[in-house]
C-alpha cells in the first residue's frame, strides 16, 4: 500500500515542504531509501526498527520503499524519522488511511520510541502555514518554538505511542495543541529589556562610551584599541544594553537562525534580547561565515540584528577577517559549495578590540620594546578594505587607581539607549520609503540628499580633507558619522562640531603606518 506524508526541509534560513513516500508491498523483506538522502536520513531505518520494537509496533516483514521528494535535492538531519514511521504504520494499514492528510511532521525518533527535539522547526512550521498545511505534529520540545507561527495548530509528542493513538482516534486529549505565542506586551521601539551588563559599571573611558553610543544610533562599525586591561572587552559586553530591543520582526528573524543552528533551547519561543557573539580567534572559517559538510549558520549569522565582537583582531586568521568584507557590505553571506548553494542573514554591528602592538604598549616607549617592523607586521594582519569598513576607531587609556578607588558611578546604560533611541527614531523618519535604514547605510550618491552639509561646513570638511590627504571613502565616512551624532543631539543640520568630533574617529595615523 502506498502513503504520502508531509515534512519539511532547510533551505539556509528558509526552507521547503517534503514529500515523504512510503510503498509497502510483497517481495523480499527489504528497507530501501531513495530521494538523494543524506547519511543521518540513511540511518533512520535502524533507528526505526528499534523504535518499532522496543514500542511493541509490528514492522511489515515486507519491500518497504520510501522516496523523499523532490528527489534532486540533497536532504539531512534526523527530523525525517516520525515522518517515515508515519508513512510505514499507515502503508501497513496500522494507521487509518487519510487520517495523517493535510498534517505535517518533524521528529527526531529515539530507540525507544521517544521524540526528540529537532533544528529549524520554525521556518518549516512557518512555510507549511504558508502552504496551507492545517496542523503539524512535532517534538514537545519544540512545540513552544512551533506556537510562535499563527494560522496552524501545533501539537508537541513525546513518543511515537502517543502520535499512533493520536492519529487512530484523533482527540484533544489524546494530542493536544500548543497554545498559541501571544505577542502581547512585546518588543516595541521604546520598551525596555534587562541586561545583566550595565555601562554604570565602567569607571572612566568616556570618550569609548561615547563612540559605543554613536556606533549603536547609527550603526557603525567599531574598532577599540589600547594596552591590556583597559576595559575594551567590558565596553563591548554592554553595547547591546543600549540598542534599541528587538522589534517583532527582527525577533522572528533572528530566533530562525538559530532554529536553524540547532541554538534553541528546548521549550524557548522568541528571542527578545539583542545578542552578543564573541567567537575565539582560533576560529574556523565555516565556523564564522556559515557552512560545513551538513550546513549551519555560522557566529556572523547568529551575530545578525546584535553585536559581533572580535577580540585582539590581529590574531584572527586573515582570511577570516577578511571573510567579513562582503557581509559588511550586503548584510548576507553567500555560501556556494558542490551540493548546495544557500544565504545566511548576517546584518551585524561589527565591534573589535586589539592591542596596538604585540606587548600591547605601543606608542609608550617606556614599557614597549617592539621595534618599527615587528609594529608594522602585526597591524598589518588587519587588511586595509576591512579598516575602511570600520568607521570609528577610538583610542584607550588606562584608568588611573584614583578614579577606580573613588566608586563614581558612570552614565548608565538605559541612560545612554535614550540617546540611541532618538537618533533612530530621526533615522527612521529621514529613510522611510527607502532601502536605507542607518546613516552608515547610505551610498556616496546618496549623502548630498539625506545628509546635505551647508556650504560653511562642506569648505571646512573639504580643507580638512586636502590637509589629511582623506580619501573619498573616509570622506563619505566623516559625513555618515557626523550625521548620527547630529541625530543623537537632536540636530537637524550637521555642524562644524559633528564634523570635527566624526573626523576624531578615523584610524590613528600614529598606528597605522605604511
Amino acid at each position: 500500500m502506498y502513503s504520502k506524508i508531509i515534512s519539511g526541509a532547510l533551505l539556509g534560513v528558509r526552507s521547503l515542504l517534503i514529500n515523504v513516500e512510503v510503498d509497502v508491498s510483497s517481495g523480499i523483506p527489504l528497507f530501501a531509501m531513495v530521494g538523494c538522502a543524506g547519511s543521518e536520513v540513511r540511518e533512520s531505518k535502524e533507528r526505526i526498527w528499534a523504535a518499532f520494537k522496543n514500542t511493541g509496533l509490528p514492522m511489515p516483514v515486507s519491500r518497504i520503499t520510501v522516496n523523499l521528494s523532490p528527489a534532486d535535492m540533497h536532504k539531512e538531519g534526523t527530523s525525517y524519522d516520525l515522518p517515515i514511521a508515519i508513512g510505514i504504520l499507515e502503508s501497513a494499514e496500522i494507521i487509518p488511511a487519510g487520517n495523517s492528510g493535510n498534517i505535517l511532521f518533524l521528529g527526531e525518533l529515539g530507540l525507544n520510541g521517544e521524540i526528540r527535539t529537532v533544528r529549524g522547526v520554525l521556518p518549516i512550521v512557518t512555510e507549511a502555514a504558508k502552504k496551507g498545511i492545517k496542523e503539524c505534529i512535532i517534538p514537545s520540545g519544540n512545540a513552544a518554538e512551533g506556537a510562535i507561527v499563527p494560522g496552524i495548530i501545533v501539537r508537541g509528542a513525546e513518543s511515537l505511542t502517543q502520535v499512533l493513538e493520536y492519529l487512530r482516534s484523533p482527540s484533544e486529549e489524546k494530542l493536544p495543541r500548543e497554545p498559541a505565542c501571544s505577542f502581547e506586551n512585546d518588543l516595541s521601539e521604546d520598551s525596555s529589556t534587562e541586561y545583566e551588563e550595565d555601562f554604570a559599571d565602567v569607571n572612566g573611558q568616556d570618550a569609548a562610551k561615547r563612540a559605543a553610543v554613536i556606533s549603536a544610533a547609527g550603526f557603525h562599525s567599531l574598532l577599540m584599541t589600547g594596552p591590556p586591561g583597559v576595559g575594551k572587552s567590558l565596553i563591548a559586553k554592554r553595547i547591546p544594553s543600549i540598542m534599541p530591543p528587538l522589534s517583532r520582526d527582527e525577533s522572528l528573524e533572528v530566533t530562525a537562525i538559530y532554529s536553524v543552528a540547532g541554538k534553541l533551547p528546548p521549550g524557548s519561543t522568541l528571542i527578545r534580547k539583542r545578542g552578543f557573539e564573541s567567537p575565539h580567534h582560533t576560529i574556523t572559517l565555516p565556523a564564522l561565515t556559515g557552512g560545513g559538510s551538513n550546513p549551519r549558520p555560522g557566529a556572523i549569522s547568529l551575530a545578525h540584528r546584535s553585536v559581533l565582537f572580535l577580540d585582539e583582531l590581529t590574531e584572527f586568521d586573515r582570511k577570516a577577517i577578511d571573510s567579513l568584507r562582503q557581509p559588511l557590505e550586503d548584510h548576507e553571506v553567500h555560501i556556494s559549495r558542490s551540493r548546495y548553494s544557500i544565504s545566511y542573514p548576517a546584518d551585524f554591528l561589527l565591534v573589535c578590540a586589539m592591542n596596538p602592538c604585540p606587548c600591547g604598549y605601543y606608542p609608550d616607549r617606556n614599557r614597549c620594546r617592539c621595534t618599527e617592523n615587528t609594529i608594522r607586521k602585526y597591524l598589518g594582519k588587519v587588511s586595509g578594505p576591512i579598516l575602511d569598513r570600520i568607521d570609528l576607531c577610538v583610542q584607550m587609556s588606562p584608568v588611573s587607581v584614583k578614579d577606580i578607588s573613588a566608586g563614581k558611578k558612570g552614565i548608565t546604560s538605559a541612560e545612554m539607549r535614550s540617546r540611541v533611541v532618538l537618533a533612530r527614531i530621526a533615522q527612521k523618519k529621514r529613510y522611510e520609503g527607502t532601502s536605507y535604514r542607518f546613516n552608515s547605510e547610505v551610498n556616496g550618491s546618496d549623502l548630498e540628499k539625506y545628509c546635505p552639509l551647508d556650504e560653511k561646513e562642506r569648505s571646512f570638511l573639504g580643507e580638512m580633507s586636502d590637509r589629511l590627504g582623506l580619501s573619498v571613502r573616509s570622506y563619505h565616512r566623516i559625513i555618515r558619522v557626523a550625521r548620527t551624532i547630529a541625530d543623537i543631539e537632536g540636530s537637524d543640520r550637521i555642524c562644524h562640531g559633528h564634523i570635527l568630533e566624526a573626523a576624531s574617529y578615523r584610524p590613528n595615523d600614529e598606528y597605522w603606518k605604511t
